[in-house]
């Protein structure tokens, strides 16, 4: 697998989509299914079948796990995984704070063995890795069409935005920090997470619920925020993080000063 090749193809389906989501902006939105705390779009399923013309045309033979359906045989050496438009919800109310996020995830030994090679980097590649085995991610980009942003990387390498290098922020105190926390809606989530939620308030500077995971990582790979925090969240929303899975992103500095054990345990 040429990473670089793989890369480059990622961005301009990326892109594309994008311009779709700039291009139906102010457009009235079909809605295709709406929850009790979610919205899915027609423009979600057009954007993921953009996206996926565009990958399968330079590779053809690996599937796709993606928020708006899969194709393929998932369970393949080799995956893309994608949500079109992460923060549909915000994307469908007129919120500007949505993006698309596309991985690649392997499980072949040699990406296995490349994870421990930067490790004397706060914000190498291999750092940022999300894993759902045997399956790691070894590309990730994420991509906002409202500021035209574009943040890249691949397995042992370190994370850019829009070709330069970033890094998380340096605060290591609690009351210093901004931090963003996302929650389901379940009975049990709620019940768990709220407790966290008042504790934080009250010790971080400021605390954020902004509505799109990939962004919200992201801007903790640039140190725009400290730490994100979600209890339950599914993998195309951070594969570049099948099932559900406990999430806390943060700057290196405050995971234990954040004190969420009860919250992230199974159960």
């Amino acid at each position: 697998m040429n990473l670089a090749a793989a890369q480059k193809v990622a961005v301009k389906a990326a892109r594309a989509a994008g311009q779709v989501m700039r291009d139906n902006w102010h457009a009235p939105k079909k809605i295709n299914a709406a929850e009790a705390h979610d919205i899915k779009l027609e423009l979600d399923v057009r954007c993921q079948a953009l996206i996926e013309k565009t990958l399968a045309a330079a590779f053809p033979r690996i599937p796709v796990l993606g928020e708006e359906g899969s194709t393929g045989d998932t369970t393949a050496d080799y995956r893309w995984v994608i949500d079109p438009i992460d923060g549909t919800v915000n994307y469908a109310f007129g919120n500007p704070h949505a993006a698309v996020s596309i991985a690649l995830q392997s499980k072949n030994d040699k990406w296995q063995a490349a994870r421990h090679e930067k490790r004397g980097s706060r914000l190498s590649g291999s750092n940022l890795v999300t894993r759902n085995a045997p399956h790691i991610s070894i590309l990730g980009l994420i991509y906002d069409p409202f500021t035209d942003e574009l943040w890249t990387t691949t397995i042992g390498q370190p994370t850019r935005l829009n070709g330069r290098v970033v890094r998380v922020s340096d605060r290591s105190k609690v009351e210093d920090a901004i931090v963003a926390i996302g929650f389901s809606k379940s009975k049990e989530n709620i019940a768990k997470s709220l407790p966290h939620v008042i504790r934080i308030a009250r010790r971080a500077r400021k605390i954020r619920i902004l509505g799109s995971a990939a962004l919200e990582l992201t801007y903790v790979a640039c140190g725009r925020l400290d730490a994100y925090i979600e209890r339950t969240i599914n993998l195309w929303d951070v594969a570049a993080p099948a099932g559900k899975m406990r999430m806390c992103a943060d700057n290196g500095r405050l995971r234990k000063k954040l004190q969420l054990g009860s919250l992230l345990k199974p159960g």
